[in-house]
């Protein structure tokens, strides 16, 4: 772990591929103001569960585009995936071998493919990375949460986000919650003053284990460091960002949609490991306090552990009422007004894509970067806070050399100890 400034070797190694990606391969075709009704190619970058399910969601969204080309560390990962979706969409996947790519590179086969859209669904660690690259390519990107695991990678993300937004490229993040029709009204109502100003908001993320730490004998005498973590990437910070910035951060994205998306001043927090997992070196429960101007604090928790009550909630207490999230079958308001949402929910996960495609062929991108960022830099701040046990502010977070990044650049055989579990109280702010 680099804790001074971001791994020169591993970073200039990846600018000068974006750099020949961006002299190789051609811009798509960006109509602006009027209708593009061309047949769009995607490629999937990340064939685990979420990247199929992105592949899914996007075919689901438009009728009119085929999957091209796809992407993964593991050969296995990129079969399976191409097996589920060709059952399911038959002659709009047109993926052939020539164009299932394989290893550490892969990625950048995909962006040389032709595709005009690219879906980006690895372990987020590599977000950084993939995201520039893909912007330098010219590409339409859904680039799903969280936007890297540490300040430095998501800095990269949002300048890179500003160049796609120059360039007319469509960047959608993969925050579904935005894109509920229900989560949509709730906040809507909360902007217009449905509640009066908030005083407080309680967020849980309790749920279970989401890939739990495979124990040390399952691990095969050829597999490196990288591979072993690969297969195991929930579990170690560089890949992940924790517990809290790769799950929880969904909860910390809707205190910043209901703020705004305005700056904290401060953050508090607790957190640690009570399961055991071999190897790996992340948090299992999380406890962190945003404050912000006014003495209004927002609290989120989460856990991931079995045999424990699980929640998905949020509770925003206003100067006239409370709108509660996730306590029943749709958002209700208690107070001075009374609302609750009585429409038919949609699929927020096709949604994204939904909005992706019509900004592309309307001639009008959207872009969420900035929102995407700063929550992911949101879900950051707490995980520093409770790393340290230091009350860090707004202003660290924002200048922070926290690189998570291995020193070098990787190679699938390469040797990486991961740094120890984190300690309040020694763990320094960086």
């Amino acid at each position: 772990m680099n804790t001074t400034a971001p791994s020169s070797a591993r970073r200039d190694l990846l600018k000068a591929g974006a750099a020949g990606l961006a002299a190789s391969v051609a811009f798509p075709s960006i109509t602006f103001g009027g209708e593009d009704t061309r047949r769009l190619k995607i490629g999937l970058i990340g064939c685990g569960g979420r990247g199929t399910g992105a592949a899914q969601d996007a075919m689901n969204a438009d009728s009119n585009i085929e999957l091209h080309a796809v992407a993964d560390v593991f050969a296995e990962s990129a079969a399976t995936s191409l097996r589920s979706l060709k059952e399911q969409f038959r002659d709009r996947v047109t993926v052939d071998e020539s164009r299932t790519f394989v290893g550490m590179d892969a990625y950048q086969k995909v962006l040389a493919s032709g595709v005009d859209v690219v879906l980006l669904a690895t372990p987020p660690g590599f977000r950084p990375m993939h995201f520039e690259a893909a912007v330098a390519a010219g590409k339409h990107i859904f680039c799903e949460k969280p936007m890297g695991v540490d300040i430095p990678g998501a800095r990269r993300i949002m300048a890179a986000a500003e160049k796609a937004k120059a360039n007319g490229q469509a960047v959608v993040g993969g925050f579904c919650w935005r894109r509920s029709a229900s989560r949509r009204a709730a906040f809507e109502q909360i902007a217009q003053g449905a509640i009066g100003d908030i005083t407080s908001y309680y967020a849980t993320y309790y749920t279970g284990p989401v890939k739990p730490m495979q124990p040390a004998s399952a691990r095969k005498a050829e597999w490196s460091d990288v591979e072993w973590q690969l297969r195991n990437w929930m579990n170690f910070s560089w890949l992940s960002g924790d517990s809290f910035v790769e799950q929880a951060v969904h909860s910390v994205d809707k205190v910043g949609w209901a703020f705004q998306d305005k700056d904290p001043i401060s953050c508090i927090a607790t957190g640690g490991r009570q399961n055991p997992a071999e190897g790996g070196n992340i948090y299992d429960h999380f406890s962190a306090i945003y404050e912000f101007p006014d003495n209004i604090f927002a609290h989120v928790a989460s856990r991931q552990q079995t045999n424990c009550d699980g929640e998905n909630a949020d509770y925003i207490r206003g100067t006239k009422g409370v709108c509660i999230i996730g306590k029943g079958s749709a958002p209700f308001i208690k107070g001075e007004t009374n609302w609750r949402y009585r429409e038919e929910d949609n699929q927020m996960y096709t949604q994204e894509h939904v909005e992706l495609f019509q900004s592309i062929r309307a001639g009008k991108p959207v872009n969420d970067g900035s929102f995407m960022c700063h929550s992911t830099m949101l879900g950051i701040m707490g995980r520093m806070a409770a790393y340290t046990g230091k009350r860090v502010t707004w202003e660290q977070v924002m200048n922070s050399k926290d690189d998570l990044a291995p020193e070098d650049d990787l190679k699938w055989d390469s040797s990486f100890t991961p740094t120890p579990m984190p300690r309040p109280g020694v763990t320094p702010v960086v």
